[in-house]
């Protein structure tokens, strides 16, 4: 079959399956309000506020799915700005957090939602930003985005690459398929060893894949919001502690967490969890959750300097977790105590505080099996957690070593965002 007829029968079914699923995406924009936000420019229609290029100004184009691959790119972005002054660099997401971030990082001039996977989505946007290379941040495979960028004479490449444990039985199961689709990619530089070896198993030309590392070692620590300080002369003064920040939780986890937090008490009466749900939709269900468990609270944007001894302190906003790890002398990283995935390490790492996590943390394999290999970070399942906590605020000689190995294998791995600015220079200058 032709490549054409692939794209047709993929057109086909992707119709067919958001009219299938329309109900759930009207749900979901009627009860959480998602989606709705750029809905036009997901279909096609350039926003009044993108600054097109002028006819002859070169253009890279950067796409970044949500908030975790927005700051990974984003020192990459400034690398590339330095290093080719000429071009204009554009944006795109595909989650209303991301492009919040994207739009405060980069001005919103410069930024967009991505297109959906169809002809007519996309092909506004080449006309009109007519790229030199487009650059996919991990493993966004839209069949026919890349295969459009690639006619219109774009470079290609996908940045920062992964194939998780979760999707690499499914690219192997339609490999035959997916080695069509990645013949359009230029170039593949991956955060690891295995990570490449996983791409070269589905389809990758093997000439056109490097590894560069990950580069959001290379994120730097976030400047620290007014709250950060508010929060720490209200430690002090209060005498309150230790401090337990619980972030990126997702919804099964809180109540293990909470329960723990009561153990902990017993001991800490002192104590105080920061708890930053990963969803903001789910803040008002973990406020119920905290009333029902009659623990004390405070919302985090209702806060108004109050002690915080003995209770815990929810955080319902949101681009602010990143620098509240630097208060914690214990963090957890949520999505891991359930079949979720896990979330990344990092954000702690670069504070030096003691990391635990749950045993779920297959999107972050090969982060977590680094620093675990270092002995940088404490795993540990729901019956394990409230012991492997208390034992950590017990001995403050092993909590302060667990950090500083944490910070320590976080240095050792920075470099990846010049390598991979290398990579793509490289590739830009290819006749």
């Amino acid at each position: 079959m032709t490549t054409s007829f692939y794209s047709f029968l993929y057109s086909v079914a992707l119709a067919v399956g958001m009219l299938a699923s329309l109900p759930y995406w009207l749900f979901q924009m009627v009860r959480h309000g998602k989606y709705r936000k750029g809905l036009a420019e997901r279909l096609g229609r350039l926003p009044a506020r993108l600054e097109l290029p002028e006819p002859q100004e070169p253009v890279i184009w950067v796409h970044a799915v949500s908030v975790g691959e927005v700051l990974a790119v984003a020192g990459l972005v400034e690398e590339l700005r330095r290093r080719f002054p000429p071009y204009r660099i554009f944006i795109s997401t595909t989650t209303d957090t991301g492009q919040v971030l994207a739009r405060q990082r980069f001005g919103e001039e410069n930024v967009f939602y991505f297109p959906m996977d169809f002809a007519f989505a996309i092909r506004p946007y080449l006309r009109a930003l007519r790229p030199h290379i487009v650059v996919i941040a991990e493993t966004e495979f839209w069949p026919n985005f890349i295969r459009l960028a690639h006619a219109s004479g774009a470079r290609i490449a996908v940045v920062n690459a992964r194939i998780s444990d979760r999707s690499w039985p499914s690219y192997r199961r339609f490999r035959g398929l997916l080695r069509r689709l990645l013949a359009n990619v230029d170039l593949f530089l991956a955060q690891t060893p295995e990570d490449a070896a996983r791409l070269l198993d589905v389809g990758a030309s093997p000439e056109r894949v490097r590894v560069t590392g990950n580069l959001k070692f290379d994120i730097p620590a976030p400047a620290p919001p007014a709250i950060v300080e508010s929060l720490q002369e209200s430690i002090a003064t209060t005498g309150t502690g230790p401090v337990l920040v619980c972030g990126s939780t997702v919804e099964g986890e809180e109540p293990l967490l909470l329960k723990a937090f009561e153990n902990l008490l017993v001991q800490h009466p002192r104590a105080v969890m920061i708890l930053a749900p990963r969803h903001p939709e789910r803040f008002a269900a973990v406020a119920v959750l905290l009333e029902q468990m009659s623990i004390r609270f405070w919302h985090r944007s209702l806060w108004n300097g109050e002690s915080l001894t003995g209770g815990v302190f929810l955080v319902d906003t949101i681009g602010e977790l990143a620098a509240l790890y630097g208060l914690a002398d214990v963090a957890f990283v949520g999505g891991s105590l359930v079949p979720h995935g896990g979330h990344n390490i990092i954000e702690p790492a670069q504070y030096g505080v003691a990391i635990v996590v749950g045993n779920h943390t297959e999107n972050f394999r090969d982060i977590v099996r680094l620093f675990q290999s270092r002995g940088a970070v404490r795993i540990a399942g729901p019956a394990e957690l409230p012991l492997v906590l208390l034992e950590l605020l017990a001995n403050a000689t092993e909590r302060r070593a667990l950090g500083q190995r944490a910070a320590e294998t976080m240095r050792s791995q920075i470099g990846a965002t010049a390598r991979t600015a290398d990579e793509l220079q490289e590739l830009m200058a290819r006749p």
